[in-house]
């Protein structure tokens, strides 16, 4: 199906969209820059581990770590697309991908991202990050996590708007979309 039957549009506005619009092609790599620090790689693939065990009878997901999401038809090489952290898709089909094109996933956005913190992305990460999975992904759970702060916090989308989620007694968030607390444990390395 092309986007012009979908959207049914006339011949004459595909073609003025076709010069107008770069669509990235679903086979692209990920065009997101090398991770902060070593510490963030060990974040991703701790969160990835742990879903895929859990998880690892299920086919209905997909979670990926500093992945593009590409999330615009008026596509431009530098915005309009983000690659959080971490982030997990739900009712969609578990297989490798090269990056995350909304038009290309039935319109699917993350049901959960949870951002990395660090000196350089803290700001971006809770007003820039926070504001455009609020408004525009519409992400129902939105975590951060600070590995050297320890600075956790969680947000669940009511009403179009983050609301802070409050943690229990040691500490936990409760995540709706993955029906789990999420928790620190250990130290940092």
């Amino acid at each position: 199906m092309t986007i012009a039957k979908e959207l049914e549009i006339s011949q004459d506005t595909v073609q003025n969209m076709e010069e107008n619009v770069i669509l990235p092609p679903s086979n692209l790599y990920s065009n997101e820059p090398p991770l902060e620090t070593e510490l963030h790689l060990e974040e991703i693939i701790l969160l990835l581990k742990c879903l895929k065990w859990l998880w690892r009878s299920r086919t209905d997901f997909y979670a990926a770590g500093n992945l593009t999401i590409y999330y615009s038809l008026k596509q431009s090489k530098t915005e309009d697309y983000r690659g959080p952290d971490f982030f997990v898709v739900l009712d969609t089909q578990r297989k490798t991908r090269k990056i995350w094109t909304i038009w290309e996933e039935g319109g699917k956005y993350p049901n959960l991202i949870l951002e990395i913190l660090s000196p350089s992305t803290a700001n971006t990460d809770k007003n820039f990050k926070k504001k455009l999975y609020q408004d525009t992904f519409r992400t129902p759970d939105y975590f951060w996590f600070d590995p050297e702060s320890l600075e956790f916090a969680g947000f669940h989308l009511v009403d179009g708007k983050y609301e802070p989620l409050q943690p229990n007694a040691q500490g936990h968030l409760w995540s709706q979309q993955l029906a789990y607390i999420l928790h620190l444990t250990g130290k940092p390395v």
